[in-house]
């Protein structure tokens, strides 16, 4: 977990975003297995190539060119790989909520685990040639680039 500068650009107070890359079939997967388990609407989503995207990932200090995980911002942390994964996995409901008891394996491990998975991901799973447009659940699910910051909340 790494803190971060203030208030994340684009979110309200108390409010988590997943930054996934939006051109990955595999992230796409998990961008909608995430909307139709999380129904307490726990993170909205933003996509890496998007302008909202790359505002979080620059105040998280990391670069959009060359994200090769999931990030979860939540409050002031940022988490990242497993780490994120987990977080997430631990704001759904049962049994998904389960799959955190991995989280006992060592982070080098998993995070070794996650990154293999990573950087072949576009091999194993393909890659959409733009930005996917995935149908959400709620109004606000996902953050939109015409979302100007947090004063217009």
């Amino acid at each position: 977990m790494m803190t971060t500068p203030g208030p994340a650009p684009y979110l309200r107070q108390g409010e988590r975003v997943v930054i996934y890359d939006g051109v990955c079939r595999l992230c796409n997967g998990w961008v909608n297995f995430l909307i139709r388990h999380d129904k307490n609407h726990s993170v909205r989503l933003v996509a890496v190539q998007s302008e909202a995207g790359e505002a979080l990932l620059k105040w998280a200090g990391l670069s959009p060119q060359n994200v090769n995980t999931l990030v979860l911002i939540d409050g002031e942390n940022l988490y990242k790989r497993s780490e994120a994964i987990f977080r997430v996995m631990s704001f759904l409901p049962w049994p998904w909520r389960m799959l955190t008891a991995l989280r006992r394996l060592p982070l080098p491990l998993r995070d070794a685990c996650y990154n293999r998975i990573a950087l072949n991901r576009y091999r194993l799973w393909g890659r959409y040639d733009s930005v996917k447009k995935l149908q959400s659940d709620h109004q606000g699910r996902f953050i939109e680039d015409d979302d100007r910051g947090n004063d217009d909340h």
